[in-house]
């Protein structure tokens, strides 16, 4: 398999990671894409032998730090995802709680809570490819989980948000 190719081979996993950190499906294409152009550029950086994943989990990492960083400089932006959540049916509207909760994580839990439990990274591989110790990502995906557990599961009589949308 040549080296494009198993770049290309990691594209579903990394449009899924990408899509449940940002919320945004065009914003998460677009940081995909980002990440597909700088890994095709930069292959000699990628060691023989090893698979890709972890490579290109990196470098879209990286390039969500950079984009979370220009657009604290700049105007938050309406999108239009939205715009029509009440008239949705009710698995549209469950997505869409759900997708409200991980938004609402800090960026550090967001993080370490999709790519070990999403994306099925161990905690090892994720403190190597967020750069912190595995403690710390122990933490982060305990205290995320914690938090989005009482999201989701907050209300009357132990009854989830989501149970409730009529």
């Amino acid at each position: 398999m040549t080296r494009a190719a198993a770049i290309a081979a990691e594209i579903p996993r990394l449009r899924r990671y990408a899509r449940a950190l940002i919320g945004d499906v065009a914003a998460a294409d677009d940081l995909v894409q980002d990440c597909l152009l700088r890994a095709l550029d930069n292959q000699s950086q990628w060691r023989d032998g090893a698979t890709p994943r972890k490579w290109l989990f990196r470098i879209l990492h990286n390039l969500h730090i950079d984009e979370a960083r220009r657009r604290q400089r700049r105007p938050a932006e309406v999108g239009i995802d939205h715009a029509d959540a009440e008239a949705a049916p009710q698995t549209a509207t469950a997505a869409f709680e759900i997708e409200d909760a991980l938004a609402d994580l800090p960026d550090e839990q967001r993080q370490a809570l999709l790519l070990v439990t999403l994306e099925g990274f161990s905690y090892a591989e994720t403190s190597q490819l967020l750069d912190i110790p595995v403690g710390t990502v122990m933490s982060r995906v305990s205290r995320g989980r914690d938090r989005l557990r009482r999201s989701l599961f907050a209300g009357d009589g132990g009854q989830t948000r989501l149970t409730r949308v009529k």
